[in-house]
């Protein structure tokens, strides 16, 4: 019997080798309306949030009317910047299908848009390996509990029955809020100090570790 019978993740910096993309675009949304761009670290920390607080919160400056037009030329360079997907970090694929296969609830929260999760899930063949979704754009931003206590309900489990697993403060935040455990991963956005103020199980810094953890979990 699994401790955890339902396992939610993250995305960008994550699972996907994608916060490169996520700076460039950025930048280049900001050059498009003759905004001085954001730093790549600056941009790194918004990871995960919904986009209009994102953008909000590099520029706070902006009225809501330029937020918006930021917002929909993010989007646009995105996008077309996708059209090259973005890859996941070596190791995550064989994971996610040898969890699915040991018969593992999976679940994805996510800073992304409906639309855009939609979108890598087709690009990379894995949407049917997950069982439930929340993104930025259905219900409130990380770090509020919102999207875990949806997918929870949604699959009529407790908090105790699942695990987070995300490279961003938001991430573990938001489970704490949730009162569900998580798992910080060291290769994305934010470092193993910032992961570990929210208390997470564990903090691992490879793929393999994860997968070790993920896979032993044995009630």
């Amino acid at each position: 019997m699994f401790r955890y019978q339902l396992i939610i993740f993250d995305w960008d910096g994550t699972l996907m080798d994608s916060l490169s993309r996520i700076v460039q675009c950025m930048q280049a949304a900001a050059q498009d309306l003759n905004i001085i761009p954001a730093s790549a670290p600056a941009i790194e920390n918004i990871v995960g949030l919904a986009l209009g607080i994102a953008i909000r919160q590099l520029h706070p400056s902006l009225s809501d009317e330029k937020v918006e037009l930021m917002r929909q030329r993010y989007s646009f360079h995105y996008i077309k910047a996708e059209a090259a997907p973005s890859p996941f970090f070596a190791g995550i694929p064989q994971m996610l299908r040898s969890l699915s296969q040991q018969g593992r609830l999976l679940s994805v929260a996510t800073g992304k848009s409906r639309k855009g999760l939609s979108r890598v899930f087709g690009a990379h063949d894995v949407g049917a390996l997950f069982h439930s979704s929340r993104c930025a754009d259905e219900t409130r931003s990380k770090p509020e509990p919102d999207m875990l206590l949806e997918i929870l309900q949604l699959h009529n489990l407790s908090p105790a029955q699942a695990v987070m697993v995300g490279d961003t403060e938001y991430d573990l935040e938001m489970a704490a809020r949730a009162k569900v455990d998580a798992v910080g991963v060291t290769w994305g956005a934010h470092d193993i100090t910032r992961l570990r103020r929210h208390n997470p199980k564990v903090c691992v810094d490879r793929v393999e570790e994860l997968s070790a953890w993920l896979h032993d979990d044995i009630a």
